[in-house]
Order: C-alpha cells, then structure tokens, then sequence
C-alpha cells in the first residue's frame, strides 16, 4: 500500500503541490489524474524522494529511501527516455540488473513481456517513443515489484499497444500488487483505471473510485427519440424542462424524472422511441471536476 501525507514543493511563491495526501491499494489499478500543471509528475517525484519539499510516502510502511531492495519493492517509470541512445535494450537492462542483484534470466523474461525481443541487441537511440516506453516499463518489472509506479505509460503507443498495456496493468493488480498510473488519455483511463486520485492546482480534488467520481460530477439528463422531435421539445419547454434538440434528433432534457416526460408525452399525443438517462463520460466528469484547476486554456477559432 502507497500512503501519502502532506506532500509539498513550491517553486518560489507558487505551489506546485500543496499540501497533498492519499492512499493507494493493492490489488487495483489507481489512475493519477489533472490538468498539464496539475504537479502530477512533480507528487511522483516527491513520493519517491527525488525532489526536495515537504511530507512523506510509505511503500508498505517505509519510505522509498528506507528500502533494502527498491528496485524489487517499487517498480518506477518516470521517463522513459532516460536510457543512453548508443546501448541495446539488453545491455541497459543488463546494466540495472547487475546493479540490484537481479539474474539475467529475469532481463529475458521482461524483454518477452513488453514485446521487445526482438529488437534487444538494438540500440535504443533507434527506439520509437512507443518502443522506449516498453523499455521504460521493462524496466520498472525488472525486480518483480510489488508496486508500480508510471507516468503517462501509453504515451506513443499504437491502439494495439495501448490494449497490451491496459491488459498487462489490470493482470499485474489482479495479483494483488499495487499500480498506481497517470495518463491524459482519459478515454482510456475509463477502461484501465479502477479507482482515481484526481489533483488540480497541486491539491487534491478526488480520492475514489471511478464509478463514484463520474456519479459525483455528472448532471443528470435525459435522452428521448420521436419522430417529431421539435414538437417534443417545445412542449416539454413549456412545462419547465430545460431541453436542446442535438444534430442527430436526440432531445436532451436536463433532470431526470423520465416519468413525467411519459406522461407528458402520451398526453400530447407524441410517440417516444427511446428515454433513457444519459451517461457521462471520466472525461466530461474530469473536465466539470478540474474546471476551476485547469492552468492552460485555449479557445475555439472564431
């Protein structure tokens, strides 16, 4: 289990994370969320003490720095750039392998695991970013930790990659090991993540799990289909619904008391096909939860 408690770095008069606490579990994968300046990069270098500032995180009750054996207690991805162009993908894991104490055997397997087989006598100057963030994650896996930590792990891998990645994430949790993952592609992160730890501004903006983070920021609506969809939505104006008709014919009303848009309907003598509460995105739900935290905004052209 992650704890983390009071996590703080300011960079003169700015906070880049204030004040900062959460927890992470095993057995699940934690997605880490904000807006770019949100100091998601900055909390994950504080947690592992490579940046100096206030606080402090537990891995199963000890700091990162108490550790005997890191590299097999908490696997890490912060860059998965950080590797000499001129060495082979073999050679470098070779080189942190002998460093911890850790059998070659093991530098084969996690080549096999992330796909890099193939190429592991070539040069990672050579690497697609897709391929570096393969072996960044190789070697985050070299120890056979028991918690992983990754910023943005998916970042330049293809769709299939992307599968791969959220597969072999939710597999690793399903053994009971704690992952702990920040991305902004939210989309995917709907699918990967079980629970989130969503920061704005450098403070903490949720603690939770995805369902109850979507619940808590979406509006309810509803969304009917007729075959006169205008008169629908005149006719529910008129009784105090709020309503738009989108491109597609979908009249959306805001509120959810489908019963009285039935009636309503039946009475005007209108034929309703479908009314159904509508979803909301982890993205439409990130946005409405970060909008006060969000620190680079453009604007449509006109």
């Amino acid at each position: 289990m992650i704890q983390a408690r009071g996590l703080g770095k300011r960079y003169g008069d700015v906070p880049a994370v204030d004040n900062l606490s959460f927890d992470v579990r095993p057995g699940v994968v934690t997605g880490f969320l904000g807006p770019n300046g949100a100091g998601k990069s900055t909390t994950m270098r504080l947690m592992l003490g490579l940046d100096h500032g206030s606080g402090r995180t537990l891995f199963d009750g000890q700091t990162y720095a108490e550790l005997a054996d890191p590299l097999r207690s908490v696997g890490v991805m912060l860059d998965a750039r950080a590797v000499h162009p001129k060495r082979t993908a073999i050679g470098h894991l070779r080189m942190i392998a002998a460093g911890a104490g850790i059998h070659e055997d093991r530098v084969d397997a996690v080549l096999g695991m992330v796909g890099l087989a193939d190429v592991a006598g070539k040069r990672a100057g050579g690497f697609s970013l897709g391929m570096q963030q393969r072996l960044g994650l190789a070697a985050a896996l070299l120890g056979d930790p028991a918690t992983l930590i990754l910023d943005e792990p998916a970042n330049g891998l293809d769709p299939e990659g992307v599968r791969w990645l959220r597969e072999l994430l939710k597999g690793l949790a399903r053994q009971g090991r704690t992952v702990f993952v920040s991305s902004h592609l939210l989309n995917e992160m709907a699918h990967l993540a079980d629970s989130l730890i969503v920061i704005g501004a450098g403070r903490l903006l949720a603690a939770e799990s995805v369902a109850e983070f979507v619940g808590r920021n979406s509006a309810a609506r509803i969304v009917a289909r007729t075959d006169r969809p205008e008169a629908l939505a005149e006719m529910l104006s008129r009784n105090g619904f709020q309503v738009r008709v989108e491109a597609d014919g979908a009249v959306v009303i805001e509120g959810d008391d489908r019963q009285r848009v039935a009636v309503l309907a039946m009475q005007a003598g209108l034929l309703v096909t479908e009314l159904t509460r509508a979803s909301t995105s982890l993205e439409d739900a990130f946005f409405h939860a970060t909008a006060d935290a969000a620190q680079y905004r453009g604007h449509a052209a006109a």
